[in-house]
């Protein structure tokens, strides 16, 4: 039997805010290697799981679906990402500003 990975997706390339970045998806590591398709040259696979994604909204309720269907798995946590500071435009006009604003 192989092991589910319990993870939190990373940002999308496209995005910069956090959104759907706070929920855990739960899917299958691989058991089997994928191979190539004599015919057509393609990549495939009999491994069905790899197929299957769930996603829960927190780490407790992956990790009480994966207890309580008896699979074993592994959490892998992504870094912390640093809170953002909202910014605004007249931020650049303020009178207490350190440095000079210039073009």
């Amino acid at each position: 039997m192989s092991i589910a990975r319990i993870h939190s997706p990373a940002r999308n390339a496209m995005q910069s805010g956090q959104g759907r970045t706070d929920e855990w998806i739960f899917e299958w590591s691989p058991s089997e290697p994928k191979r190539i398709d004599p015919l057509m040259g393609w990549y495939g696979s009999g491994d069905t799981n790899r197929q299957v994604q769930l996603r829960f909204d927190t780490l407790e309720q992956a990790e009480a679906y994966a207890k309580s269907k008896g699979i074993p798995y592994e959490v892998e946590r992504r870094r912390q990402v640093p809170a953002l500071r909202p910014k605004s435009y007249a931020d650049n006009f303020r009178t207490d500003r350190l440095v000079n604003w210039t073009h």
